[in-house]
């Protein structure tokens, strides 16, 4: 008997942790301490959104096993911030026969929508969520904050790079990988031993590869006017020649690759590359769209 009934895997209600209360940018506070939210008309200071993305990791890899580590993208649109205390669930359709790309979302306990992705097993994957989503943006009509930057503008320098086990991830990820590992919602021996990894090393979790990405990035110095307080909109990760290692150097370009507008925001979206060591061999690569929230920046109006 044979049905076409779409079929999903789900995981556990979990309650992610909020882990940037005291996370600091250009010289003040983020959207995820509390009282910087509340001042920008949020009810408290949001979770990071690719905490989330662990949850769909055991999914994912029931789907593609190993290979899911090694030439995965997770591709997301944020919908609904999630603030502590909150519980959220995975979800992952099942794929069809020889098909290397699938829907996910995510849901809070009450079935309010917290990201919708796309993965997807490269290297012939094609589209994902996110290019979709770039395909239609509109160019901006007039930019205040972005003003100075323009699509192509290639970040300041080479950054170099490494994430050990108990290292300070700085202002920006005021923690290290094992202080994660405690609080994580989905955590594996993968992450923290060489000891039963196919790889013989511990790799870095897919929600700690934007950490990695991201510990560096003021090195960028892309001229975004300041002080302005922003948050994540998308963000994609990918695999190119994974997984990333714990205690491994890597280097770092980026690139502005689109430029947009909302009604309450202006978003600069940066493509991430994460190279070996001596810039030889592509092993990631990372999306993220930065909006920059205008009521945030003083005298926006004007």
């Amino acid at each position: 008997m044979s049905f076409d009934t779409p079929l999903y895997l789900c995981g556990p209600l979990r309650e992610p942790k909020q882990m940037l209360a005291d996370q600091e940018y250009s010289g003040h506070t983020s959207i995820h301490d509390d009282d910087m939210a509340e001042k920008l008309g949020f009810r408290a200071g949001p979770i990071e959104g690719p905490t989330h993305f662990s949850q769909f990791v055991p999914l994912l890899a029931e789907i593609w096993g190993q290979a899911w580590f090694e030439r995965g993208c997770f591709s997301a649109h944020f919908q609904n911030m999630v603030v502590e205390g909150e519980q959220v669930r995975a979800f992952v359709e099942r794929p069809a026969p020889g098909a290397n790309r699938v829907r996910c979302w995510a849901e809070k306990a009450d079935g309010t929508a917290v990201l919708e992705a796309s993965a997807s097993l490269g290297p012939d994957d094609g589209p994902t969520l996110l290019d979709e989503r770039m395909a239609r943006l509109r160019p901006p009509e007039r930019l205040v904050i972005l003003a100075d930057l323009h699509v192509g503008m290639q970040g300041a320098a080479d950054e170099q790079v490494r994430m050990d086990a108990d290292q300070h991830m700085g202002n920006l990820y005021p923690f290290s990988l094992n202080q994660k590992l405690e609080r994580i919602t989905e955590n594996s021996p993968w992450y923290s031993s060489a000891e039963g990894s196919p790889w013989g090393r511990a790799i870095i979790p897919l929600e700690m590869v934007s950490v990695l990405a991201e510990y560096s990035s003021a090195q960028a110095a892309f001229p975004v006017k300041q002080p302005v307080v922003g948050l994540f909109a998308d963000q994609e990760i990918r695999m190119v020649d994974g997984p990333l290692f714990v205690g491994e150097d890597y280097l770092i370009r980026r690139e502005v690759v689109a430029l947009s507008e909302s009604k309450r925001t202006e978003s600069y979206w940066i493509r991430t590359r994460i190279y070996s060591a001596d810039g030889s061999q592509l092993k990631a690569e990372m999306l993220l769209n930065h909006a920059t929230l205008k009521h945030s920046y003083a005298g926006y109006p004007q």
